[in-house]
C-alpha cells in the first residue's frame, strides 16, 4: 500500500513538473567583465533551489558546530539529574520498605550528585531528598539529623510561588513536632500553611491534634466541626469528638463569668446539644449559679419529645442539680413532661423533687416514691429521692419513717 502511494505522488510530481516547466522559452544572461553565461529560465531555477539548499545546510552545520559544547554540557547534565532522579527513586523505595538506613544513604546520595552538578540541579529535587532524609532520620529517632534535613529543605521555600514541596515540608515538620509533644511548634508551622492547604483534611487533622494536645478545647471545637464537614470524621465519631471537647471546656471554667464566656463561645449546635447543655448546667450548679442552669436547660426542656430517651434522661437529671430557687413557671412543664413521661424513671424523679422544692408534698410523694425504688434510675438520683422522702416524712412529723428513708439512701452505694 505505502508504494502505491509512493508511485502516485511520482506521477504527481511529475505532472506537475511538466507543467509547470515545459515551457522553457526564458533565458537568464549572466555577465562578468568580458565574460556572458546564458542559462535556461528552468536550469537557472533548479540552481538557486540548490544553491539555497547548500547554504542553509551549511549555517545548520556551522551552528551545530558552534554549540557543540553546551550540547556536551546539557548532555552530562541530563546525566547527572537522571542519576538523582534514579538515586530519589531508590531512597523511596527504601523508605516504603522501612528500611530506613538505606533510605537515608540513597537520599544523601542524591544530594550530593545534585551538589556535583555545575548548575545546580532542580530546587524540587533537592527539596525532595533533603525531605526523605529527614522522614528517614526521625524514623531511626535521630532528632538533630531529621531537623538538619527539614533546616535545608525549609531554607529553598519560596514565598511567592507556592509549591507542593513546601506544604510537604510544613505538614512533615508539624507531624513530627506532634510525635515529640511539642503543639506549640507544630501551631507555628501549621499557621504558615497558605490558606488552601491550612483547610485540607490532613492540616485540619494535624490542627486539631495540636490543639488538643495544647489544652485549647474552645480552638479545638471549630477545626473539628470543619473536619467533620470535610467527612474526615463518621458521623457517630464527630459527635463524640465535639461533645468531649464541649465538656473539656466546661470543665476549664473556674467560676461563673468563665463558665458564661464558655457557654457563649459555642456554636448553636452545640447549645442544642443535650448532653452539652446537661453538663453546662451541671457546671453552673456547683459554682452556685443555679439560674443560668435552668436557663441554659429551659429550650431543651420545652422540647422534650424531640430528643431521644437518652437525651432526656441527662436534661432531667441535670435539672436535678438546678432546682433551688426555681419558680412557678416551671410548674406547668414538669406536670405534662410527667404525664407524657411516666415511664421514664429520670423525668419522674425530676418532677417530684421539683414539686418536692416548691413544697408541693402531695405531688411530690409518688413520683419521688417511684423513682426510689427504680432500679434503672442512676444511683446518686435514687438516694436523692430517698433523702427528699425523709425530708418529707419530717415535714409530716413522721420520725420513723425518716429514719427508714434515711437508711434506704445510706444503703445505695
Amino acid at each position: 500500500m505505502r508504494a502505491v502511494v509512493w508511485l502516485v505522488l511520482l506521477f504527481v510530481a511529475a505532472v506537475v513538473a511538466a507543467t509547470t516547466l515545459g515551457a522553457n522559452d526564458g533565458i537568464a544572461s549572466f555577465y562578468w567583465r568580458g565574460w556572458r553565461v546564458d542559462l535556461s529560465i528552468n536550469l537557472f531555477l533548479l540552481g538557486l533551489l540548490a544553491g539555497v539548499a547548500v547554504l542553509v545546510s551549511a549555517l545548520q552545520a556551522l551552528r551545530a558546530l558552534v554549540g557543540l559544547p553546551q550540547r556536551a554540557r546539557e548532555w552530562r547534565a541530563l546525566r547527572r539529574e537522571r542519576a538523582v532522579q534514579a538515586a530519589l527513586r531508590q531512597a523511596l523505595a527504601e523508605f516504603l520498605a522501612a528500611r530506613y538506613t538505606r533510605a537515608q544513604k540513597a537520599a544523601q546520595r542524591a544530594l550530593a550528585l545534585r551538589d556535583a552538578t555545575p548548575e545546580g540541579g532542580e530546587q524540587e529535587l533537592a527539596q525532595l531528598s533533603h525531605l526523605l532524609a529527614a522522614a528517614s532520620a526521625h524514623r531511626l529517632q535521630n532528632r538533630t539529623e531529621r531537623d538538619e534535613q527539614l533546616r535545608q529543605a525549609l531554607a529553598t521555600r519560596r514565598v511567592a510561588v507556592a509549591r507542593p514541596g513546601d506544604d510537604a515540608a510544613l505538614l512533615l515538620a508539624a507531624e513530627w513536632a506532634l510525635d515529640d509533644r511539642d503543639a506549640a511548634q507544630a501551631l507555628v508551622l501549621l499557621s504558615e500553611l497558605p490558606p488552601g492547604t491550612a483547610r485540607r483534611t490532613q492540616a485540619l487533622r494535624l490542627r486539631l491534634q495540636a490543639q488538643r494536645l495544647a489544652q485549647q478545647p474552645l480552638q479545638a471545637l471549630p477545626t473539628a466541626r470543619l473536619l467533620s464537614k470535610h467527612q474526615g470524621f463518621s458521623k457517630l465519631a464527630a459527635q463524640g469528638l465535639l461533645r468531649s471537647l464541649a465538656f473539656q471546656a466546661l470543665d476549664q471554667a473556674h467560676d461563673q463569668d468563665q463558665l458564661e464566656q464558655v457557654w457563649q463561645s459555642f456554636d448553636p449546635a452545640d447549645r442544642r446539644d443535650a448532653f452539652v447543655a446537661a453538663r453546662a448546667a451541671q457546671r453552673a450548679a456547683a459554682l452556685g449559679s443555679h439560674g443560668d442552669a435552668r436557663a441554659w436547660l429551659r429550650p431543651l426542656w420545652e422540647r422534650l419529645d424531640e430528643l431521644g430517651a437518652d437525651e432526656r434522661e441527662q436534661i432531667a437529671l441535670a435539672l436535678l442539680h438546678a432546682l433551688p430557687g426555681m419558680g412557678a413557671d416551671w410548674l406547668p412543664r414538669l406536670e405534662s413532661a410527667l404525664q407524657s413521661y411516666a415511664q421514664e424513671p429520670a423525668v419522674v424523679v425530676a418532677a417530684g423533687a421539683a414539686f418536692a422544692e416548691r413544697q408541693l408534698w402531695g405531688k411530690a410523694r409518688r413520683p419521688l416514691e417511684q423513682s426510689a425504688r427504680d432500679v434503672r434510675l442512676d444511683t446518686a438520683a435514687r438516694r436523692r429521692a430517698w433523702r427528699t422522702l425523709a425530708q418529707l416524712a419530717r415535714e409530716e412529723g413522721d420520725e420513723p419513717r425518716a429514719h427508714e428513708c434515711t437508711e434506704f439512701a445510706a444503703a445505695l452505694d
